[in-house]
């Protein structure tokens, strides 16, 4: 049992959203209570306490669209590398580095991103894999880094048609295998979904290869116009919009999160709040890429269950929580955008797309809830209320000044310092790793 206070409590609890010198109470996986601190102190004094000393004490982040086969991208110089568009990055880049990777270098990479994560206060992750030069048993490898991290991890593989259909078909067996083996598990720390890269690069026959290898309660994970190269490509070969094209297929629903959603329509919006399907918001990635700022106000205003996520970009999802609330103020022009609407997404809309695969209450402090808390070192220069919250998070809070991290019940980080690896072997490591990858790209 584990004691986290005294400190002030965000519970993203409508009922108590805010509670000075609280505390939060674990016993395993689940939140006891929540409340004030000395009284807690008093009706579990055998509890281990964490010292929150005074500062932020709030349920751990959400990532709803990561990359992890990214993260040796960081500073990589690719010869012959000059993108005009993109198409260009995708397949200069991206697809260069996910051919190259090998199953260690895999492993490895989600190493280094876990624990970045963790670094960033983020416990609970779903990740969108890619690494043919190394399919088979690549979301294992990923799932192994989870374990040993201790992060929350929701897993697939994109499947694609892009280096043709022998690969096509051992990733969807990946993905199938995969989704097997995290039914069997008996916790709620890993879960599978059927990765699809984009309609684009997928043809007909691969999509009915997924659907068929689709269970029930399993939805698609997909990048959904992203770029205007994907609706023009869908138009030009299906005379459909990619929305449309993903309904003939089956492939909407509950469980289905699509990425990006940069070039839909207002028939495709209604599709996807017609079929309850899910949305995720990438800010950065889009502004990165130049593909364009999507209509994710009006998605969020029509009910469209929508999220937050970094595709890789960043690890801190206060950094996108930033960067979506001047993006769309820009792009609108409207000084009064996203003001309620990106922080829903974040902190409601995460937490219940999350819940469609994970069981345990996620995304607030509350009895019965995940044990999955984070003490984040904010001294609030004004004063903190519980009608001002999301303004202090926007303005004053970042990733970095997380000080301890706990998911599940197990304590990742106290303050500052890992606890479940030797973090400056396991970058040693890593470093190695990106060292090797580079060289096999550029030869």
């Amino acid at each position: 049992m584990i004691l986290v206070g005294k400190g002030t409590v965000i519970t993203r609890d409508e009922t108590k959203p805010l509670i000075k010198d609280g505390g939060v109470v674990l016993d395993g996986e689940r939140i006891v209570k929540v409340g004030d601190y000395e009284t807690l102190r008093s009706e579990y004094p055998q509890a281990e306490l964490i010292d929150a000393k005074g500062q932020i004490i709030m349920p751990s982040l959400i990532n709803m669209h990561e990359h992890i086969y990214s993260a040796f991208a960081r500073g990589l110089s690719i010869n012959g590398y000059n993108p005009n568009g993109f198409l260009d990055i995708l397949d200069g880049l991206w697809w260069t580095i996910d051919r190259h990777l090998t199953l260690e270098q895999t492993y490895l990479s989600a190493i280094a991103t876990y624990i970045d994560c963790i670094k960033n206060g983020v416990t609970t992750v779903f990740d969108h894999h890619a690494s043919f030069g190394a399919i088979e048993g690549s979301l294992f490898k990923i799932a192994e880094a989870s374990e040993k991290m201790g992060v929350r991890s929701c897993l697939c593989y994109e499947v694609s048609d892009r280096d043709g259909e022998e690969k096509a078909k051992a990733s969807v067996k990946e993905n199938a295998d995969f989704i097997k083996y995290a039914a069997q598990q008996n916790n709620d720390m890993i879960k599978a979904m059927m990765g699809m890269h984009a309609q684009f690069t997928i043809s007909d026959k691969t999509f009915e290869m997924c659907r068929e290898n689709m269970p029930e309660g399993v939805g698609a994970h997909i990048h959904v116009a992203e770029g205007i190269e994907d609706l023009h490509d869908c138009l030009h070969k299906y005379g459909k919009r990619i929305v449309n094209r993903l309904m003939d297929h089956d492939l909407l629903g509950p469980q289905t999160m699509t990425a990006h959603c940069i070039y839909v329509n207002e028939q495709e919006m209604d599709l996807l709040k017609a079929t309850d399907t899910m949305v995720v918001h990438n800010p950065e990635s889009n502004m990165g890429n130049a593909c364009g700022c999507p209509p994710t106000m009006r998605i969020f205003q029509k009910g469209i269950l929508t999220g937050l996520g970094t595709d890789g970009y960043t690890h801190d999802m206060f950094e996108s929580y930033k960067v979506a609330n001047v993006l769309h103020k820009h792009s609108l022009c409207d000084a009064n955008a996203a003001w309620g609407e990106v922080p829903a997404m974040l902190f409601e809309g995460n937490a219940k797309m999350a819940n469609r695969y994970f069981n345990i209450p996620l995304g607030v402090l509350k009895e019965g809830a995940a044990a999955d808390v984070v003490v984040v070192a904010y001294d609030p220069l004004t004063p903190l209320t519980a009608d001002n919250i999301n303004s202090h998070m926007l303005f004053g809070i970042n990733g970095a000044m997380t000080q301890t991290t706990i998911c599940n019940g197990k304590v990742l980080m106290k303050d500052r310092e890992l606890t479940v690896i030797d973090e400056a072997k396991a970058m040693a490591d890593c470093r190695q790793a990106a060292a090797e990858l580079a060289h096999s790209i550029n030869g």
